[in-house]
């Protein structure tokens, strides 16, 4: 009587163990590196680009009462890192340094002028006008003078961009951006040099209307 004899599986070796592993490093290296070491590749047999884009629908028309009297032109550097609680950099992490160019525009509101905010002497050669107070509009970027200058990236992230092309971190340091620039709109003192402006265009308005005497003022 004869029993069949089932071979267990032999384990690998150590030093296939080892080349397997040395083979995986070197394939996620490669796939890390994009091909850099060939400059060009990509431009290699041309490109076209196609705008197939549909027209813009007008989504709604927003009649504007105010008046822009000022705008201020700001530049910041922002300089955004990522990191991984537990991997280095080298491995896990992103930093990007981003030059960001935009404008923000002070305004005065004039829709909110009531009845009462507004008062002419009886022969209308003396008017009085209470204004509110001037407003900063929201930071503009440009995007003709706004830049990535480096990017830094680690592996994984090289090897995440190989099926994505990851637009969150682009969003991520314009919308920095946009804020560093709303705060420095703030203590720019761009507010008061629209209301500076505004005062001198009414009082220019008026007084070409036959006024001798304006007075403007702001408050609320």
């Amino acid at each position: 009587m004869t029993t069949s004899v089932t071979r267990l599986p032999r384990r690998m070796p150590g030093w296939a163990k080892v080349v397997t592993a040395l083979v995986l490093v070197l394939v996620v290296l490669f796939a890390g590196i994009r091909l850099a070491v060939l400059p060009g590749i990509k431009d290699l047999f041309g490109t076209e680009t196609h705008d197939r884009s549909g027209p813009a629908l007008l989504k709604s028309i927003q009649d504007m009462s105010r008046y822009d009297a000022a705008s201020g032109n700001f530049q910041v550097v922002v300089d955004l890192e990522k990191d991984s609680k537990y991997l280095p950099d080298a491995i896990r992490g992103t930093r990007t340094l981003y030059v960001g160019a935009g404008t923000v525009d002070a305004y005065v509101d004039l829709g909110r002028v009531g009845r009462g905010d507004v008062s002419v002497n009886g022969d209308r050669t003396s008017a009085t006008l209470r204004l509110p107070h001037a407003q900063l509009g929201k930071p503009a970027l440009d995007p003709d003078h706004s830049y990535a200058v480096s990017k830094q990236r680690g592996l994984l992230d090289r090897l995440g961009d190989l099926f994505s092309d990851n637009p969150d971190s682009e969003q991520a340091v314009q919308k920095l951006a946009v804020r560093h620039i709303g705060d420095a709109a703030k203590d720019s003192g761009l507010t008061t040099r629209a209301e500076t402006n505004t005062t001198a265009m009414l009082d220019g308005l008026l007084r070409s209307l036959g006024f001798k005497e304006v007075h403007v003022s702001y408050g609320g």
